[in-house]
């Protein structure tokens, strides 16, 4: 996830790597932690404050991959 948003932000906003970053970051931790609020709102599934901690971690390291090749 963290990949794919991180290329979609350089793409949107060319020549501007930490803008870039910065949103998708953001835009990680809101998946992740939206994610698991939604399961606790719901009721659908298990909510878990570290499966959002992890799912950060996993797209942190999709944006610094990203971030390492460009």
């Amino acid at each position: 996830m963290g990949a794919v948003l991180q290329a979609a932000m350089m793409f949107l906003f060319p020549g501007q790597q930490m803008l870039a970053g910065l949103l998708a970051m953001a835009a990680v931790v809101a998946i992740s932690y939206g994610f698991e609020l939604f399961s606790l709102i719901t009721g659908w599934g298990h909510y878990d404050f570290w499966d959002a901690v992890a799912s950060i971690l996993g797209g942190t390291i999709g944006v610094a991959v990203i971030v390492g090749i460009f």
